[in-house]
């Protein structure tokens, strides 16, 4: 008679190479806590003492909301981007290429200061018939405030990379169902509501969420002209007690937290989507 042996469950083999990586990394990170606990120059007294100073908070607050807002904005614009790129009108479809090229092609920073000194272009922007009379007349000096060339600035630049998003979304969706809704005599607009948003959302939503977190850091950018968000409330607080170290990490611990909220609602969206 045989018997047969029963071992219990093996231990997956780990090489000594990979062993040894363990423990570097692990005395990089000891080393690098120590550094940050014992490194009086951090001043963490200080991080403390702003960490939720009012300033910083309304300034997180501006962060926040013109994050949304420009996300929001540049999603419409980005949708409608992507349509004109799959029409059949080769004007359209140049359009919307000029669009994309252009605010993918020169910098954010640029931009923002662009925007912001629009008015030395136009002082005065008018409503009307060219060559022929004017309906309205509008002062860009005082329209143009810091908080509207931001946002304008922002969801102009995103619109660009949402738009290539949705397009490479659309491009996946399969045809045969479009083709059967134009069968079935559908209006364009009961077509996008019904058979295309329906399938390209799940698609999107992960990278469209990738933006967001890059638009909140990219909100740092706005500070240049003088729009009071985050950073801009620290740069005057440090300019006051020239205390910059302690000032920048409040600020980077506030995006960090927001970021991390951020990913774990993109994870909970996920996994509500793959349901």
């Amino acid at each position: 008679m045989t018997t047969l042996l029963t071992r219990g469950p093996t231990k997956p083999f780990i090489p000594r190479r990979q062993y040894v990586f363990y423990v570097l990394v692990t005395i990089v990170a000891v080393l690098l806590l120590l550094s940050l606990l014992t490194n009086a120059n951090y001043q963490w007294d200080v991080v403390a003492q702003y960490l939720f100073a009012p300033s910083i908070l309304e300034g997180l607050w501006v962060t926040i909301w013109i994050t949304f807002v420009c996300m929001a904005i540049s999603v419409v614009l980005g949708l409608i981007l992507a349509f004109m790129g799959l029409a059949r009108s080769a004007y359209v479809r140049g359009a919307a290429e000029v669009y994309i090229v252009f605010f993918r092609g020169t910098p954010l920073l640029v931009q923002l200061i662009f925007w912001y000194n629009i008015s030395a272009l136009y002082p005065d922007f008018s409503i009307g018939i060219p060559f022929g009379p004017q309906f309205a007349t509008l002062d860009l000096n005082s329209i143009i405030t810091p908080m509207i060339a931001a946002i304008m600035g922002l969801s102009l630049n995103e619109a660009a990379y949402m738009s290539e998003i949705f397009r490479g979304g659309l491009n996946g969706l399969p045809k045969g169902q479009i083709e059967a809704a134009d069968a079935l005599g559908l209006s364009a607009g009961t077509k996008v509501r019904r058979v295309i948003l329906p399938q390209l959302l799940p698609v999107v939503i992960p990278p469209t969420w990738n933006q967001l977190i890059g638009m909140l850091k990219n909100t740092a950018l706005i500070s240049v002209i003088g729009a009071s968000e985050l950073l801009y409330s620290a740069q005057a607080i440090y300019a006051r007690t020239y205390q910059t170290i302690p000032l920048l990490i409040v600020v980077s611990l506030w995006y960090l937290a927001v970021s991390i909220a951020l990913t774990i609602i993109q994870r909970m969206i996920e996994k509500a989507v793959k349901k």
